[in-house]
């Protein structure tokens, strides 16, 4: 893969466990029908949990209620 602005990059990218991808930025993100989303952001946190109104940027959703298979994560009822 090759930014558009044709020199490669090495992007430093930090996954948290029940939280976003955390990519440093600003990034080009292709979306599933192939249009770009672009966030100038130094610092961009992308949904893992598929909770966001704002996909592919995380929203915080994943506050309110953490999933069962994240590690550290409590089941319902516990």
């Amino acid at each position: 893969w090759v930014p558009t602005h044709g020199q490669p990059h090495t992007a430093n990218v930090l996954w948290a466990a029940g939280g976003p991808l955390l990519v440093e930025g600003p990034v080009d993100v292709e979306m599933p029908d192939g249009t770009l989303v672009r966030c100038e952001r130094p610092v961009v946190a992308l949904c893992m949990c598929r909770r966001s109104r704002r996909q592919p940027f995380c929203d915080t959703s994943h506050r309110a209620r953490s999933r069962a298979d994240t590690p550290g994560s409590s089941a319902p009822g516990e």
